[in-house]
């Protein structure tokens, strides 16, 4: 039987990747994404290489679009075996300059948008007694910097509400997953927001933001390709006892086994030390 993948936030990025990766590998994929309009590299591949890959709207904010997605789906395809909760974006600005309207769309998309869309799909698979569901953290879901308190915010309660799922679905035999990223080479640095507040010369804070902005570009070359979270992914979902928790890239895999195990004094005097604070 041909395994069903539905994916959040494929239009680009680790979303894309993982859409290609899957579909290159035996499974149909229902690559979803808010805006259709963005869509053109993946329709791209999807006629070059003829994957099968389908191409669908989903707003992880609004429930019409996740309720339409998620039928379709179930109409065409019969079940969904795999869910990709990529969908997200960064919102940078220090705590004090971060209106609170633009935390509770951060929360929206990162937060509730993965209980919103993880909701919709539980039934089918618990029907059906298997399945995975794989959530795309950070490594800002273990520790936190500066000047990115909104998404790190997300990221640390997207952790816990993916612990709380893995415990209360073992016994449907429903795989639970958290994906820890590094640096990424994707646009999602581009991509990210800044608060409204922070955008202005006077903020007290832009001296700081620019020299821990200058060192974390500099991490940014070092960033490991998408495709390295989507093989990860596959090898995550495809074992038959996965971890909870899987870091990717090399920043991932040094800053995390650091932080678990350096005194919490000596971990924060490392980490201003790289920021440049």
């Amino acid at each position: 039987m041909t395994p069903i993948a539905l994916i959040t936030g494929s239009n680009s990025g680790i979303g894309l990747a993982t859409a290609l990766y899957l579909a290159r590998r035996g499974f149909t994929v229902w690559a979803t994404m808010r805006n259709l309009e963005k869509a053109h590299e993946l329709r791209t591949i999807i006629e070059s290489e003829k994957l099968p890959i389908e191409i669908a709207w989903l707003d992880v904010c609004d429930d019409d679009s996740l309720k339409s997605a998620v039928a379709r789906i179930l109409q065409k395809s019969g079940r969904i075996d795999v869910l990709v909760n990529n969908a997200g974006y960064g919102l940078r600005g220090a705590v004090e300059e971060v209106a609170l309207d633009e935390w509770r769309r951060q929360f929206e998309t990162n937060f509730f948008g993965v209980i919103r869309v993880t909701q919709a799909v539980l039934p089918q698979m618990r029907a059906q007694r298997s399945g995975a569901i794989v959530n795309i953290s950070s490594v800002l879901g273990r520790f936190a910097i500066p000047f990115s308190g909104p998404y790190t915010a997300s990221k640390f309660a997207l952790e816990g509400l993916t612990e709380t799922l893995r415990y209360e679905l073992a016994p449907w035999n429903i795989k639970v997953i958290l994906i820890e990223p590094g640096f990424i080479a994707t646009r999602f640095q581009e991509n990210a927001q800044l608060a409204q507040a922070a955008q202005h010369e006077d903020s007290p804070y832009a001296i700081f933001k620019k020299a821990s902005g200058r060192r974390v570009q500099r991490n940014i070359y070092r960033a490991a390709p998408p495709e390295r979270v989507a093989e990860t992914i596959y090898r995550a979902i495809m074992h038959p006892h996965p971890k909870l928790r899987y870091a990717v890239g090399r920043d991932a895999r040094l800053v995390l086994p650091l932080r678990r195990f350096l005194p919490e004094g000596l971990f924060e005097r490392v980490l201003k030390k790289q920021l440049g604070l």
